[in-house]
């Protein structure tokens, strides 16, 4: 699985999901700090909806198979 500070995460969370950078830093901040993955993170504080959530392990499982 890629981690909160892999590029194309970010950019999937950005520009697919219109996540703002705010949100995402403070997010990376969490997880550092051992609250989870940064996905995880981002739903857990209401960041992203459950349904969004699905689409980044969706798209997870895509790049994964592909590495």
């Amino acid at each position: 699985m890629l981690s909160g500070r892999d590029p194309r995460l970010i950019r999937f969370l950005q520009e697919e999901l219109a996540v703002s950078s705010a949100s995402i830093e403070m997010a990376m901040r969490r997880e550092d700090s051992g609250q989870g993955p940064l996905p995880m993170v981002l739903w857990r504080y209401g960041l992203i909806s459950l349904d969004q959530l699905d689409r980044v392990f969706a798209w997870l499982d895509t790049v994964d198979a592909t590495n």
